[in-house]
């Protein structure tokens, strides 16, 4: 499988979204004054606009979170796991996994991404064992893409999308994993959807998704009782339907850039082969 074709992009940018979105409270010795479990629940159940407020503020105090995504983007079926460093820069260390069971190793540092070259490959990439990929330098289509996976799967924006969202539903008390939660859940057309994306990337984002057939969005958001997203999901249309399990906040991870040595430039790569006459 060519580690640059559009399927891999495709999961790359998904896995990206995920690293650089993915947050929760930090467990710290605020959790101590955390009022008691059948408390919480309570106010998580009843005081929707607090509660989701409180998780806002509760999504940008984390140091690091693991997730585990699942689901279909764009047609193609991904499957992620992997431990997100969330102080600047942000950082991340991801493997996916497609649908023919390979695996692709994924870094991400800040807004670059980097793809570990299979084994059997390196030899026809000058040796290289990572090829880097800077989605905000791609050009306007994968800058889109990349831009608008960003919206999808951010907790904090969907959060912020339920607080900006009418009918907004609880749906009850669950239990994930061994933590209690609430699910949340509301369904927003696609007009009230558009209000929450980047005005700049509004127009094509609408353009694409109205192609795609796409109506109405809807989020699915469970919160534990530290005010932390432990899962979110977003069905758009065909066209997403994923689900993010966030889990161990706080846990230390190492991620590190690879060498420069050992990194291609893909968009070096793609220069150099419209423009072979260049040194």
């Amino acid at each position: 499988m060519s580690v640059w074709k559009r399927p891999a992009l495709l999961a790359v940018s998904v896995v990206t979204a995920a690293a650089l979105t993915a947050c929760g409270g930090a467990e710290s010795d605020a959790d101590a004054d955390a009022p008691a479990q059948s408390s919480v629940l309570e106010l998580l159940a009843t005081d929707l606009k607090g509660s989701l407020q409180k998780t806002v503020e509760s999504t940008e105090k984390s140091d690091s979170v693991t997730l585990a995504m699942q689901g279909n983007v764009g047609g193609e079926k991904v499957s992620i796991q992997g431990a997100v460093d969330l102080r600047d820069p942000i950082k991340a260390e991801l493997i996916t996994t497609s649908a023919e069971n390979e695996t692709i190793t994924v870094r991400i540092i800040d807004t670059v991404v980097f793809v570990e070259i299979p084994a059997d490959q390196r030899a026809s990439m000058n040796g290289k064992s990572w090829m880097k990929m800077d989605p905000t330098a791609s050009g306007e289509q994968q800058g889109l893409e990349f831009s608008k996976q960003l919206d999808d799967v951010d907790p904090a924006k969907q959060v912020k999308a339920l607080l900006a969202s009418e009918g907004v539903k609880v749906v009850g008390e669950e239990t994930l994993d061994g933590t209690p939660t609430v699910h949340y859940t509301v369904t927003t057309p696609l007009g009230k959807y558009l209000e929450q994306v980047d005005p700049k990337l509004r127009g094509p984002v609408e353009g694409q998704l109205t192609e795609q057939g796409v109506k109405e969005i809807k989020i699915d958001l469970w919160v534990d009782e530290q005010y932390r997203p432990r899962r979110a999901a977003l069905v758009m249309g065909t066209v997403t339907d994923m689900t993010i399990d966030y889990s161990d906040y706080g846990k230390a991870v190492t991620i590190e850039t690879p060498p420069d040595a050992e990194t291609l430039d893909l968009a070096k790569m793609i220069e150099e082969m419209q423009n072979p006459g260049n040194d």
